[in-house]
């Protein structure tokens, strides 16, 4: 995996798409993967979940055209909702480590928010006869101190962000803006963030089939981090 930088994102794009300079002062930080063997590829990610409002319908529409993807679990979600947990992994998706509390680590030392870490891949480990760990880390928010991030990419975990923000979790969004903002940003290799949240439930299960379909129609293939 490698950070795929282009010249065309040299605008900046505050609100659904990370800047260029933006990534180079967010070290450890992937954006974009790069695609190999010529493939066009997306990856569709879920953050704050599983929860049973949500999580369920999210997987029935994966499974409905066919598509893999990659959530990002709070483990305190994971521990409530186990069932969820294993049905994610059962149907092939990827999981990650988002904290166990959903934490603001700005606002944290760095020892408290590696224990979120921990917390957090420890409940997928209670779940002992399957292994959904994949050593994917994202940062609830988005937002890290360099040197959490470090100590963090130093255990192992890939640190995953996104190229395309949906922000399906604002009232100010429609899915209409919402996959304006899919069309217009969308690359090759992009990482399109999505919450299975009950914050961004209505909004977002009416965009993802419209956002499957218009991706699948450009010829992208869809996969899991």
């Amino acid at each position: 995996l490698c950070i795929y930088i282009s010249p065309t994102v040299m605008k900046f794009r505050p609100l659904y798409q990370f800047s260029m300079c933006f990534q180079y002062l967010y070290p450890y930080g992937i954006f974009r993967l790069c695609p190999s063997s010529g493939m066009k590829v997306v990856y569709i990610t879920f953050d704050d979940g599983p929860v049973p409002e949500v999580t369920p319908q999210v997987l029935d529409i994966l499974a409905r055209y066919k598509v893999k993807a990659t959530f990002f679990m709070v483990g305190e979600n994971v521990d409530k909702h186990p069932d969820l947990y294993r049905r994610v992994l059962a149907e092939g998706h990827s999981v990650g480590n988002h904290t166990y509390h959903h934490v603001k680590g700005m606002r944290m030392r760095l020892s408290t928010y590696l224990n979120e870490v921990r917390l957090c891949e420890e409940a997928f480990a209670r779940q002992q006869d399957v292994s959904g760990s994949t050593l994917l880390f994202r940062p609830p928010y988005g937002r890290s101190w360099w040197w959490q991030r470090k100590a963090i990419a130093q255990q192992g975990y890939r640190i995953c962000l996104w190229d395309v923000l949906t922000h399906d979790y604002s009232a100010a969004q429609t899915p209409e803006k919402m996959m304006d903002t899919i069309r217009r940003y969308t690359r090759n290799g992009s990482i399109i963030n999505f919450h299975d949240s009950v914050k961004s439930n209505q909004r977002m299960l009416t965009t993802l089939p419209q956002a499957i379909e218009w991706l699948q129609a450009q010829g992208y293939t869809l996969l899991p981090l």
